[in-house]
């Protein structure tokens, strides 16, 4: 592949977005450039959890230009997944420089329309525009619960757990029933922990992976573009098929609807082993944790329990402020103003995919994402350098 003599479009972040950003503008001749804090790509995979399995289909959930091996099943287990995006940055000859960390993002002053990144080593780089991929689940997020900083348990959050073999025969108390927590809590129930609770503040929605051979994911697909009242209200009738009734456990339905939920940034719990782990007593549900207090932990309704192990399974921060935070890109959230192909209109050239948890899956999206933002960029011509330097000279008169 011949590509244009240029300054590149430099891609933070070398997992699933990132790779598949460089790999659909090398198709369109354009340099891309891969910086990577780690040393490999696909860094947050292989730091999860042995038994997660993508929640998406195999064939749904490909990047562009290379499917994942039918060999790999129809729900991809952690480690293909690693396998195959070695596999992508390979076959797409992809330039990723690992062990390099951007610090912070800066609109270039020569006039050229470009950005300055400063990274590991003093590094000072240049690039024609930047595409920021570094991941929805960036850095581990812990609550500011009251006594957290002298709590004297074993605590650790859901991305340092492994498998359930550490925890055999001992009291485990999981906080937080997303997919993961979800999970981990099933995981400790099948593999030998001597009792499992699991703390919710707010009862998820709870979906059958597939149903009658349908996967929840091309469900996901069909309605995500349809008003959010509508999709509420499709779900509340379809729940009795989809959805099963927990409310003798400890979980009933939820009130809001499904949609409601999904725009707040609460996926849907798509169930791998946790309503059998309820059904049979292995896995109890618990009020949300308020507080801790040396070894015990308080709960919302005021009990106290002393469990040997606690594992926080509350989520991730993006943590783009300090990279992005001063030029006024996010959210009060902390969340990119625009994503996907759209640059917001005072910065332009600065991308964001990654950033989403959306209902029909988050690698097909991170799939159509880079194939647009890799057109809107191959579009967008460098100034020329007359201009440059005509803006460059303004600039410095107005100074």
């Amino acid at each position: 592949m011949v590509t244009t003599p240029q300054e590149p479009v430099y891609v933070i972040g070398a997992g699933p977005g990132g790779l598949a950003v460089a790999a659909t503008l090398r198709a369109r001749g354009v340099r891309a450039v891969v910086l990577e804090k780690s040393g490999a790509v696909g860094t947050s995979w292989r730091g999860h959890y042995d038994r997660l399995r993508l929640h998406t289909t195999r064939r749904l959930s490909g990047l562009p230009g290379l499917r994942i091996p039918r060999a790999y099943g129809r729900w991809v287990a952690r480690a293909d997944l690693v396998r195959y995006l070695e596999a992508y940055a390979e076959k797409h000859e992809l330039d990723v420089v690992t062990g390099v960390e951007v610090h912070r993002i800066e609109r270039a002053e020569d006039g050229t329309g470009g950005w300055v990144l400063h990274a590991t080593g003093g590094r000072r780089l240049t690039g024609r525009a930047v595409v920021v991929a570094t991941g929805f689940n960036h850095t581990p997020s812990v609550p500011a619960w009251p006594g957290l900083d002298t709590y004297e348990g074993d605590l650790v959050h859901a991305r340092e757990y492994r498998n359930p073999e550490p925890y055999a025969g001992k009291d485990v108390l999981v906080v937080g029933i997303g997919n993961t927590g979800a999970e981990i809590a099933a995981d400790l129930a099948e593999g030998g922990a001597g009792r499992v609770r699991i703390a919710v503040r707010t009862a998820p929605h709870i979906l059958r992976r597939t149903t009658a051979g349908w996967p929840a994911q091309r469900s996901g697909i069909l309605v995500r573009r349809l008003p959010v009242g509508l999709v509420d209200l499709m779900g509340r009738g379809l729940a009795r098929f989809v959805s099963p009734d927990l409310t003798p456990y400890g979980l009933p339905r939820p009130t809001a609807g499904l949609a409601s939920r999904v725009r707040d940034g609460a996926i849907a719990v798509q169930d791998v082993g946790l309503v059998a782990a309820l059904r049979a007593g292995k896995v109890e549900v618990v009020p949300a944790v308020e507080a801790l207090d040396g070894r015990e932990v308080v709960l919302a309704d005021g009990t106290r329990i002393t469990p040997d192990a606690l594992i926080a399974a509350t989520g991730y921060r993006r943590a783009l402020e300090p990279l992005v935070g001063h030029l006024d890109v996010l959210d009060a959230r902390g969340r990119p103003i625009v994503r996907g192909a759209h640059s917001p209109r005072h910065a332009p050239g600065l991308y964001f995919t990654g950033f989403t948890n959306p209902i029909s899956g988050m690698l097909r999206e991170l799939a159509m994402d880079a194939e647009r933002i890799a057109r809107r960029i191959a579009r967008t011509k460098p100034k020329p350098k007359q201009e440059q330097r005509q803006e460059q000279r303004q600039r410095q008169e107005q100074k």
